[in-house]
């Protein structure tokens, strides 16, 4: 028997049958009742209060990218709302599934510019898989089923419910819905037996076959696919920034990392293959460089989704439609044994070239101020190659995502499309919630800390267990590189002038320590880890430090530069 409720009660038990245990949020006049409803469901629907909003979605992409569930955001109206916008967009380009409800003026006010007014929809569609202005307490359940269903369905992404406040204490007579279908729209393509046969031949007939490994292996779940792929016809790979940890960083078969601060093989082979097999990847800039020079050389398969993918960027010769598990599985099944030898071999002194030119000294530097390279593989090897590493945007994210070391999947959590400053602390908070049984590594540059620094309360108030490694350069570290390469060394509002950031983690009762020695850094590594709960390591590092390699913006991927005078 169905009982009345109002539309706030109704939203509670609507996430509850959508299994939402955890919540990030701030409260406001507009959503109050929806606050007041789930002052009710706390034994059930855990409330992280986040300090700010961009700060509450930032954490639900975390959540949703270490669990693969559907993080969920709770946001009041006007300001709060626009305080979204940022992670939403983020989300959008990221193929991250969180579900954004923000509180809105009642109906009857709606275009009068009333207080808090803002017309959240036309603002999030360009953004978002679904925006729906919820107006009646009888389309709540409806509204966040279907939110649901298209937020995790096909290529995974936001939805924003904008919760009107009549809607929200009005009451109905609540039902649960559940939406699996939506006339029109086609999550998964269906698997097509004839593309799936020529896949398999180009594969079979090809001499010098690359795999592209993109964030879409995760997102499908499909990690064991790709690697019984790869193993079964011997297929060298590349991962893309948000692809790595969809193949661990020890197979015989990962070639390292694609793209701009990629490695120097992975793109050199790139112009070199004769087949190039995409998976889960959209072809962004930072991965081909010139388009008109990219892979012009090899046939081209692009496994995906989303059909809008296809040819957006590359021109491609077969498209193989669906989720990657079943097109992985499939086109196995139908690929035959084979070794490549003298083609992975081929990888090799690319690899070596770049480890005496690069790697060598990132990593084992005898003199000088700390380097962000060396702090990344010790933390990583510390937490033996096991950790979830959440980044911020900048040289931190390039060094660090370059050299940690990745065993399992869901292992880095960055903002590849957006890059966006201030992501990293928040996003580490919701990965703690997301995945508690491991350890979550946030590193960021003192100028990303500082966008969202005022996230230190959350996690003083919920305990939240972030190691958060600042590397501190006293520069916009990435900025500052581009000047000192493009722009003639004119380092335009690029150095920092920050605070005492022990005394501000001491402000908020966090643990810390800072590193300038390299011979204290293994026991400062040691001591972050033991530590329960959060901690702050700070280790100031070399100022005029440069990722390397890099391909200079608008030019060919494998025009890479090792060195800088």
């Amino acid at each position: 028997m169905s009982e009345k409720v109002t539309g706030s009660e109704a939203l509670m038990r609507s996430l509850e049958s959508e299994g939402v245990t955890t919540l990030f949020g701030y409260p406001g006049g507009a959503i109050m009742p929806v606050y007041d409803a789930l002052y009710d469901h706390r034994d059930t629907l855990n409330h992280v209060l986040v300090r700010h909003e961009q700060g509450a979605v930032h954490a639900a992409q975390g959540y949703a990218r270490v669990s693969g569930k559907v993080g969920c955001v709770v946001a009041t109206s006007g300001p709060g709302a626009m305080n979204t916008i940022t992670g939403i967009a983020d989300a959008m380009i990221d193929s991250t599934p969180i579900v954004v409800i923000c509180g809105q003026v009642g109906a009857a006010l709606l275009g009068t510019d009333a207080f808090q007014e803002v017309d959240v929809i036309g603002v999030t569609q360009p953004i978002t898989k679904w925006a729906y202005q919820i107006r009646r307490p009888e389309d709540v359940a409806w509204a966040v089923s279907r939110a649901f269903y298209i937020a995790k369905s096909g290529r995974p992404g936001p939805v924003v419910l904008d919760f009107t406040k009549n809607a929200q204490t009005a009451e109905v007579e609540y039902e649960p819905a559940k939406v699996d279908f939506i006339r029109s729209y086609v999550p998964v393509p269906e698997l097509d037996d004839y593309t799936i046969k020529q896949a398999a031949d180009m594969i079979n007939a090809s001499e010098k076959p690359f795999v592209l490994v993109g964030q879409g292996v995760e997102l499908g779940d499909a990690c064991q696919e790709l690697k019984t792929l790869l193993e079964k016809a011997q297929i060298p790979a590349g991962c893309t920034l948000l692809g790595l940890s969809a193949l661990p960083s020890d197979h015989s078969l990962n070639m390292g990392m694609l793209g701009m601060h990629g490695n120097l093989a992975c793109n050199v082979k790139t112009n070199e293959c004769d087949l190039l097999i995409a998976i889960g990847m959209r072809f962004d800039d930072r991965v081909t460089g010139n388009l008109n020079t990219y892979a012009k050389q090899a046939k081209i398969i692009h496994f995906d989704i989303d059909p809008s993918e296809i040819n957006k960027n590359v021109k491609v010769d077969l498209a193989v439609l669906g989720n990657c598990k079943e097109t992985l599985n499939a086109v196995t099944a139908l690929v035959k044994e084979n070794k490549h030898q003298e083609w992975v071999d081929s990888f090799k002194p690319y690899a070596e070239k770049e480890y005496d030119k690069v790697t060598r000294k990132a990593l084992s530097p005898t003199e000088g101020p700390l380097l962000m390279s060396e702090i990344a593989r010790k933390v990583s090897e510390a937490t033996n190659n096991e950790a979830i590493l959440v980044t911020d945007v900048g040289q931190n994210q390039m060094f660090s995502c370059k050299y940690f070391k990745y065993t399992h999947p869901h292992s880095v959590i960055t903002s590849g499309g957006c890059g966006t400053m201030g992501f990293g602390l928040p996003a580490a908070i919701g990965a703690t919630y997301g995945a508690p049984e491991r350890t979550v590594c946030m590193f960021t540059g003192d100028g990303g800390l500082q966008m969202t620094i005022q996230e230190l309360g959350t996690i003083m108030e919920q305990g939240s267990p972030v190691k958060i490694i600042l590397l501190n350069n006293k520069f916009l570290g990435n900025v500052r590189q581009w000047q000192y390469l493009f722009f003639n060394k004119r380092y335009s509002f690029t150095p920092m002038v920050n605070p005492d950031f022990e005394m501000i983690a001491q402000a908020y009762s966090i643990p810390s320590r800072t590193v300038i020695l390299r011979e204290d850094l293994d026991d400062a590594i040691r001591e972050m880890l033991e530590t329960d709960g959060a901690f702050l390591l700070q280790c100031v590092v070399k100022e005029e430090d440069n990722v390397l390699p890099m391909t200079p913006p608008g030019a060919n991927v494998d025009e890479m530069i090792l060195e800088i005078e």
